[in-house]
């Protein structure tokens, strides 16, 4: 019996996974990206390292509306919207507003996230043992710092929520912060630990260590950039790529991150697909830092220490994928990473700081895409995890296999539906 061969569009962290699953469920891979695995250019490579299987939380919640005109105004906050892409970003802004403006639509979304990472650093662990890369995941939880304990209560809803899914942590008292955490700024005096969360030490050698043990486990690897599906009925026939030759096969897996959107059109589902770009610094050699990855809630900024230096990341900007980086958001994050941990030399020079821009795909309710094409079964489509892409690759692949092979998914995957109203961009074709 001929295996089915299984093409899969991009090789960020949701795609190496869902090779290695297709792999595992015995059918034939072949991967399709223009640039190598886990590279600078890649998405994968500049998260903050955070396996968190907590973070069930859109960004948009009740109330966020009302920050709208200052993010219009500032270009340096931690989320902006640059002017001359704001008539093309309206509609996705407008359903981002929307989707987090109840408790009710906000316990929903947590709801469908909870599940698709509930388990994420102990799926992590597996594959990366399988990879040879056990030593790039730990799981020594995460924090979260805040300047008071009223700062936290502010937020009460969020975690409240995420209470009311499975997420349970532990509070943090000036005292016990201080004594988690000493070099972190006095300045934050209450914080929360969540001990299920995982990191990652560096998460562009893992994704491409993933991508190897793919190809050590039989998936072929094909330098090109795909444009469209050759389909005849509703029976997909060829992966069709920028070169104008074809890839034979008779299944596909849309998995190109922020580029994702044209290929998802071409399959019968046209997405309202926006890039959050998201900026990073990395200092190497720092001599202070945090215990464990911490967020700041003042900054909106994660700080993890990789394999690479100490890596501060942050911020959402909404430019779309070909403007150029504005280096003057890394710079908040360098000043950021000072300001939290005074124990790094003060006449550190700006350029001891790496800096970083990628394009996180997002859909406006902070859910992915995951579940079968319109056009065609054989075309399943995952991707726009936006936050969450690492921390949810392990079981996205896990799905997409389920999906390909014909047997019922693991978790629900109707919230994830491409055709649901808040994805959907028009009429599907």
């Amino acid at each position: 019996m001929t295996r089915r061969h299984v093409v899969v569009l991009g090789t960020g962290a949701v795609g190496a996974a869902s090779a290695i699953e297709a792999l595992r469920a015995g059918m034939r891979v072949t991967v399709v990206d223009p640039g190598p695995p886990g590279a600078a250019h890649a998405t994968s490579y500049g998260n903050a390292g955070w396996l968190s299987s907590h973070s069930v939380i859109p960004p948009a919640t009740p109330g966020v509306w009302r920050q709208v005109p200052r993010w219009l105004i500032d270009p340096l906050g931690p989320l902006a919207v640059r002017w001359r892409h704001l008539p093309r970003a309206a509609p996705w802004l407008a359903r981002y507003l929307a989707s987090g403006w109840t408790p009710a639509r906000l316990e929903r979304t947590a709801q469908a996230l909870r599940t698709l990472l509930a388990d994420a650093p102990a799926l992590h662990r597996q594959l990366a043992r399988e990879a040879g890369a056990a030593h790039l995941i730990e799981q020594r939880g995460v924090l979260h710092a805040w300047r008071s304990r009223e700062d936290f209560e502010g937020e009460a809803l969020s975690w409240d929520i995420r209470r009311r899914v499975g997420v349970r942590w532990t509070a943090l008292p000036e005292a016990a912060l201080r004594e988690a955490e000493p070099d972190l700024h006095p300045r934050y005096r209450f914080g929360v630990h969540v001990a299920e969360a995982g990191s990652c030490r560096n998460p562009g050698a893992y994704v491409a260590a993933l991508a190897a043990h793919a190809r050590a486990q039989g998936a072929e690897r094909v330098a090109a950039r795909a444009v469209g599906f050759r389909l005849q009925d509703d029976r997909l026939r060829a992966v069709r790529l920028d070169d104008g030759s074809e890839i034979a096969c008779d299944a596909a897996v849309v998995s190109a991150g922020a580029r994702s959107a044209a290929l998802s059109a071409s399959a019968g589902n046209p997405v309202r697909l926006e890039t959050e770009r998201g900026y990073h610094v990395v200092l190497p050699g720092a001599g202070a830092g945090p215990r464990t990855p911490v967020m700041a809630a003042d900054c909106k900024m994660i700080v993890n220490w990789t394999d690479t230096g100490l890596r501060a990341a942050g911020q959402v900007e909404i430019a779309g994928l070909d403007a150029p980086p504005d280096w003057r958001r890394a710079a908040i994050l360098r000043d950021h990473l000072r300001g939290m941990f005074p124990g790094l030399p003060a006449d550190l020079p700006d350029d001891a700081f790496v800096p970083w821009m990628g394009h996180r795909p997002s859909l406006p309710d902070g859910l992915p895409v995951l579940g079968p094409a319109r056009r065609s079964r054989d075309i399943v489509l995952a991707f726009g995890h936006g936050h969450v892409g690492l921390g949810g690759s392990a079981r996205t692949g896990r799905l997409v296999a389920q999906l390909l092979a014909g047997r019922p998914p693991e978790i629900s995957l109707a919230p994830f539906d491409p055709a649901r109203p808040m994805a959907a961009r028009g009429r599907p074709a």
